[in-house]
């Protein structure tokens, strides 16, 4: 019997995933897709939307087993991870893909990690620049359609391509994403040097796999805010947000952490359940 650990082994098989890569002029296009995990850790993709990839394509999954979970703590345990890969093979809505690099993290440990041997970080000496202060001016309604759906995937724009990352948030209902986090960390690294970024509601904590993947997620293309603590809608979103997050409450009482308003350009929502 077969006892290697693989990327199986930790999330198990198929899961969803959120998909990102980059076309022309550095445009990102996001998809939901379905993922079988391979035992080599290849990955087989289904794209019941259809998609624009091609082989040899770059990009990057975010893929997690947190199906079926809708409690949370501070650490985020579950496994999950930002699955950098390349496109091997392309059959109609199928994609083969080859992994390039990944760390899963359980909590805040890095788990299982695997790379391609020629694989180097690649270098971003883009200037960070500080973002610019939320155009809001009063407290946005609460979005009560996404109350069950405490986590969402954030898309940044890294160098070659895409970074996923999963983390709490509170959305409204113009569509509003907010969310808190370290300065130190990649993500808020990567929105300071390129603003624009999407972020995905992807239902797979409430709704089955099925359900999920082929009519009940969001996708929304956004750019960036800051919401400083001296804005006065600071401690407002900081009280919304812990309602409905609140193993955050310790994390958000940190005096380092940033509060971001993902301000949306365009929403792709299927048909919400009813």
């Amino acid at each position: 019997m077969n006892t290697q650990t693989t990327l199986r082994s930790y999330i198990g098989t198929p899961v969803l995933g959120v998909a990102a890569s980059y076309c022309a002029l550095q445009k990102t296009d996001v998809y939901i897709c379905g993922v079988e995990v391979l035992e080599n850790d290849t990955l087989l993709l289904t794209f019941p939307k259809g998609h624009q990839l091609s082989v040899g394509d770059k990009l990057t999954l975010h893929l997690d087993n947190r199906t079926g979970v809708d409690e949370y703590d501070a650490d985020l345990k579950v496994y999950r991870c930002s699955y950098k890969g390349q496109v091997a093979k392309v059959r109609d809505n199928q994609v083969l893909v080859t992994p390039i690099e990944c760390e899963l993290y359980y909590g805040i440990t890095v788990v299982y990690r695997l790379a391609s041997a020629d694989y180097q970080h690649p270098e971003d000496t883009r200037p960070e620049l500080a973002l610019p202060i939320t155009p809001l001016t009063t407290l946005p309604v609460a979005d009560l359609r996404e109350v069950d759906n405490k986590i969402g995937v954030l898309v940044t724009g890294a160098q070659s391509q895409p970074h996923t990352t999963v983390l709490a948030f509170l959305s409204s209902d113009e569509d509003d994403i907010f969310f808190i986090t370290f300065p130190s960390t990649f993500k808020a690294k990567l929105l300071k040097r390129d603003r624009h970024c999407h972020f995905v509601i992807d239902s797979r904590a409430v709704f089955t796999y099925t359900q999920a993947i082929e009519w009940n997620y969001t996708i929304i293309e956004a750019d960036a805010y800051q919401i400083p603590p001296s804005h006065p809608l600071f401690e407002p979103i900081r009280e919304a947000f812990v309602q409905k997050n609140p193993w955050e409450v310790g994390f958000f009482s940190h005096p380092h952490v940033e509060l971001y308003h993902l301000k949306p350009k365009k929403v792709v929502c299927p048909t919400h359940a009813k």
